[in-house]
């Protein structure tokens, strides 16, 4: 218990933490007036694994039920709880202790950011092809599973459901697609997830979609929906390693996806979309980011929820799309719409705990659940952010102001309409 106490009493100093060890031994931490956050520690090496490496030992210790936190709290309770103390000495005093373990951690990041062909769908399909009642169980009715985008200052005046709608209505006003002038154009839509806003641009403007991505499920649960909804002549979905695209596209989108290409492979993904984007075309990405310089992925989520994952910082996007040919219209950095977001996958997480241990075990829902609040806290407490940019090949290809983009998402809001489908009842009776 000495490292973790040594940890603990260095970083608390606002609220307080109770800390019962595995011998019954009691420590506490911080003297805030309120009643403090307990948690219990049922292993004796509990608290030498979380104290050497705080983000993967706090992680698995808590998955594998070496960590308790005691009622009335719960997982993601600590985890903003030690973030918020964390924020004044920076993400470093969760990362790996002592320098042999920074520069494996640092070694280990950059090797597994590497997804060449043969592991880019395996990484894919270890993050995305969970069974399809996960993912119902915590995500909006159009299962979009990227950033929320909340309008209002207050969250909880905005429904999951809605905010969604309006983050297609945001990313789409982007894309410069006038509405009566997208006969005949094509869209391509690298990372297309679940279909949601492929899906919803072939709605809105009536443009042709080919969406793509690596994990096989996804991909028929794209067509089904497309094959329901009357347009699989128009949007059609394919499992292909964007690498391999070939053709020209009017419009490309990626959302959530460059988080997956891996820093190695950025000159290739900015030199690839540049060869099918028109020379008077338009180009959308949509992911998370690094409000600072580039970093590192934590050895937790590389290992279990996101295998090859890396989250950009902006001079990485920017200085690797500049050198083939690209040039950047628009930045947009979102600062807490995903924590907003997180928090309510969180919840909804929590409140189909029964179903989700059924489809899989205990040890899997505390993992999805310190998923889930982890990165809350990252985007709440930490250095997180989204980014959203506009690239072009010719500077002529969109109007003088960015006002368009106001106009448009503001008509997309007023056409839209919320799904009211749930994807437990099935594919044929959504079409109904």
């Amino acid at each position: 218990m000495w490292l973790l106490d040594k940890f603990l009493g260095k970083v608390i100093r606002e609220g307080r933490l109770s800390v019962t060890d595995h011998d019954g031994k009691t420590y506490d931490y911080g003297d805030g007036p309120e009643a403090p956050l307990k948690i219990k520690l049922t292993n004796k090496k509990a608290a030498n694994h979380i104290a050497r490496y705080p983000q993967m030992g706090a992680g698995e210790a808590f998955m594998w039920g070496w960590l308790v936190v005691e009622e009335p709290h719960d997982i993601r309770d600590l985890l903003l709880f030690v973030t918020a103390n964390t924020k004044r000495i920076g993400d470093s005093a969760i990362q790996a202790q002592g320098p042999l373990k920074k520069i494996a951690q640092k070694i280990g990041a950059a090797v597994d950011g590497i997804n060449l062909r043969s592991s880019a769908r395996s990484n894919a399909e270890h993050t995305y092809n969970l069974t399809r009642e996960l993912y119902e169980r915590f995500l909006d009715e159009d299962r979009q599973y990227t950033m929320a985008y909340y309008r209002e200052d207050d969250p909880t005046q905005t429904s999951l459901e809605q905010a969604q709608m309006d983050k297609k209505a945001h990313l789409a006003s982007k894309l410069y697609l006038q509405p009566g002038k997208t006969e005949g154009m094509r869209v391509l839509d690298i990372g297309c997830g679940w279909g949601g806003f492929g899906l919803y641009l072939n709605k809105m403007y009536g443009v042709e979609v080919l969406g793509v991505a690596l994990a096989p499920d996804q991909i028929k649960f794209c067509n089904e929906r497309a094959e329901a909804a009357g347009v699989a002549d128009k949007v059609k979905f394919e499992l292909l390693d964007y690498r391999d695209v070939e053709g020209q596209f009017d419009r490309i989108s990626s959302v959530g996806l460059l988080e997956h290409v891996g820093t190695i492979h950025y000159p290739q993904f900015f030199e690839h979309t540049n060869k099918l984007l028109k020379d008077d075309g338009v180009m959308i990405s949509h992911c998370c980011g690094r409000a600072g310089p580039p970093g590192a992925t934590d050895a937790w989520t590389r290992k279990y929820i996101f295998p090859g994952g890396y989250i950009p910082a902006l001079s990485e996007l920017v200085s690797q799309s500049e050198k083939y040919g690209f040039e950047v219209m628009d930045v947009e950095g979102m600062r807490f719409h995903y924590s907003h977001t997180l928090e309510e996958w969180y919840n909804r997480t929590v409140m189909h705990r029964e179903e989700i241990t059924d489809m899989y075990d205990d040890v899997f829902y505390r993992m999805w659940l310190f998923y889930l609040a982890g990165a809350e806290q990252s985007f709440r407490n930490g250095g997180m952010i989204n980014w959203q940019l506009q690239y072009v090949k010719d500077r002529a290809a969109i109007p003088m102001t960015r006002e368009y983009m106001h106009h448009e998402s503001a008509r997309l809001r007023e056409v839209g309409e919320i799904p009211t489908w749930r994807f437990d009842q099935g594919i044929k009776e959504a079409a109904e």
